[in-house]
């Protein structure tokens, strides 16, 4: 095999994951929209790839994209028909609106939207539209409970962990970018490992 003839494809294949690496989880909104995307600020968007067509994509404001999420925008699978049909190709958009929470190892299929304030749970593939305020999970995706119930139950089992003035500097309903609460919390983490030793070792 000819060297100089799998360079152009190595080059191809490995800028994008380059060009990536030059932006962090909260700035990588501003990476994705060069390509295309339409997306909103304050984001955390873990993965340095979305797939291959980014502009296929849209992302509201306040999204968490975890670390290992794929957003499939086409079908692969017409591959099959190909000696009869050459050219057969089929795509789909995704959109995930605004405040969402999208779980490590998700896969997100064409034609789905995500609507407002909804997580949907590590490794779910999301086969349809998910409603506002819901949490899915699962293979594929079902509703677990409405945002309500989650917040619940997320506070009721955080007023049990919380180590006492743990990060008391940020005050409920302040306003704090998402670059701003991560970075108290790591200035916190050997405060709130130690006590989670200790309540739940």
């Amino acid at each position: 095999m000819n060297i100089l003839k799998i360079i152009p494809t190595l080059y191809r294949f490995i800028k994008p994951r380059l060009d990536s690496m030059k932006y962090d989880t909260f700035n990588r909104e501003d990476y994705f929209r060069q390509l295309g995307m339409q997306i909103g600020k304050n984001n955390r968007i873990y993965p340095p790839s979305l797939g291959g067509e980014p502009y296929l994509i849209k992302i509201g404001n306040h999204c968490t994209i975890a670390a290992g999420v794929s957003f499939i925008t086409h079908d692969g699978a017409g591959w099959i028909f190909t000696e009869e049909l050459p050219s057969i190709q089929k795509y789909g958009t995704i959109e995930v609106k605004d405040n969402c929470f999208i779980g490590i190892r998700s896969m997100i299929m064409p034609d789905v939207t995500i609507g407002p304030n909804s997580v949907v749970a590590a490794g779910a593939v999301v086969t349809k539209d998910v409603p506002p305020n819901t949490i899915v999970g699962g293979s594929p995706a079902r509703h677990i409970c409405d945002i309500e119930q989650y917040k619940k139950k997320l506070i009721e089992t955080w007023e049990g962990q919380r180590p006492e003035g743990y990060l008391e500097e940020l005050d409920d309903g302040g306003l704090y970018s998402p670059r701003d609460i991560d970075s108290k919390k790591i200035q916190s983490r050997s405060k709130l490992e130690e006590h989670l030793k200790k309540i739940l070792l």
